[in-house]
């Protein structure tokens, strides 16, 4: 018979494996105290609570590391309103600094998308129209949308 991890344990596994934020981690340890013959226990959230005090104590857990992490990853593929929403998802935000970054970035990401999917301008008002759902899809403002299908490109080169 396989052991159950304490919630310490399952919360250290659970970030092992990768960043967590604290409303998805709460829920995940909330679940692994879940039982398919019993409810939770009555004080199950103030022991996830505990457990989540002591792991961002011991330097396991922080939220700034899962906004670093998940803005790594998602970078390249998505724009700012996409990465934004995610993490709004998540129960966290973007600081300053790494908002404006993103920003800054914005502009040569789109165009690195589109290049990838596309890599030619538009020849009709169909295939413009299709690039623009495209890259909007992905979460870019409607003005880099429009500077990267128009070929407007003068600060992402």
């Amino acid at each position: 018979m396989k052991t159950r991890l304490s919630l310490r344990g399952r919360g250290v596994q659970l970030l092992s494996q990768r960043e967590h934020s604290r409303q998805e981690l709460r829920r995940k340890l909330l679940q692994h105290l879940r039982t398919p013959d019993a409810p939770l226990p009555d004080d199950a959230e103030q022991q996830v609570d505990e457990v989540l005090a002591w792991l961002h104590d011991k330097g396991y857990f922080s939220e700034q590391r899962f906004v670093e992490s998940r803005v790594h990853v998602r970078a390249a593929r998505y724009g700012n309103l996409r990465i934004r929403q995610e993490l709004a998802q998540h129960g966290v935000a973007l600081d300053a600094d790494t908002a404006q970054r993103l920003k800054d970035s914005e502009l040569a990401r789109a165009h690195e998308v589109w290049a990838r999917k596309f890599g030619v301008a538009a020849a009709d008002a169909a295939v413009r129209a299709k690039q623009v759902r495209f890259l909007a899809s992905r979460g870019f403002s409607a003005e880099v949308i429009r500077r990267v299908v128009k070929g407007d490109l003068d600060e992402a080169a």
